[in-house]
């Protein structure tokens, strides 16, 4: 969810989108654009002088080659819309609009008093703080990357993807080699895996590590010593059948 709320100025007019309400209240979009046009026929059927444009504007915005419809907030658009949204949460989300439309309508006053170079300069100020905003939520988002472990479902695809290519160096299930060495060969699958990776365990992979994980498993191979005690088990029923 973004903590950043986008007021836009439209001829004069602060407004929002439809979209930004949608994400930040855990809506749909289409279900907000339904709201607000079940809300513009009861407001023109109560009372044809409502002048609906300060309250909402149509538009539309463009996504994967696809028109779609949204609508531009007033303050008083977005009071009439929000105020059937129910819940802490929700609440929440109402005071941040609050403070944002009131800093908004604040700057537009101050810059109605400004030169145009203290006008520039307050854009530019704006953008600045935009910007560091942005690059903290960024930082926080890497860090998580980084930090954030792998699922009991991504655990459970690694183990399945492990006992896969360790019965298939055995031999396959039921030969000797299985029977005798499955224990000890599982046990080098995942000694190997840890100090590849560098984790205590693989349940601890670090998700952007996943796809090097499943590169790991899939391509490995028991060491020399291994190998052989695999071979010389599944020899010896060869040999005993042959007898």
């Amino acid at each position: 969810m973004n903590n950043l709320i986008k007021i836009l100025n439209q001829d004069g007019q602060l407004v929002v989108t439809s979209r930004q309400i949608a994400e930040d209240f855990d809506k749909r979009n289409s279900h907000v654009v339904e709201a607000i046009e079940n809300k513009i026929k009861s407001l023109t059927a109560e009372n044809s002088e409502v002048e609906i444009s300060k309250l909402f504007i149509p538009t539309t915005f463009n996504h994967n080659g696809n028109e779609y419809k949204e609508y531009l907030l007033t303050r008083d658009g977005f009071t009439f819309i929000v105020m059937g949204f129910t819940g802490a949460k929700a609440d929440g989300w109402k005071l941040k609009y609050i403070e944002a439309f009131n800093k908004m309508e604040q700057a537009l006053k101050e810059q109605k008093q400004l030169s145009p170079m203290q006008q520039l300069r307050l854009q530019y100020q704006v953008i600045e703080e935009h910007e560091e905003k942005l690059n903290t939520i960024e930082t926080k988002i890497t860090k998580l990357e980084n930090t954030m472990t792998i699922d009991y479902a991504q655990q459970e695809e690694l183990n399945s993807l492990a006992k896969k290519v360790v019965v298939q160096a055995l031999g396959g299930y039921g030969t000797p080699a299985y029977r005798e060495l499955s224990k000890k060969a599982f046990s080098a699958i995942w000694k190997d895996y840890k100090r590849v990776m560098q984790v205590n365990s693989y349940k601890n992979t670090a998700v952007k590590q996943l796809g090097i994980g499943r590169d790991f498993i899939s391509n490995w191979k028991p060491d020399r010593e291994l190998e052989l005690m695999i071979k010389g088990a599944n020899s010896q029923v060869n040999y005993e059948e042959v007898i």
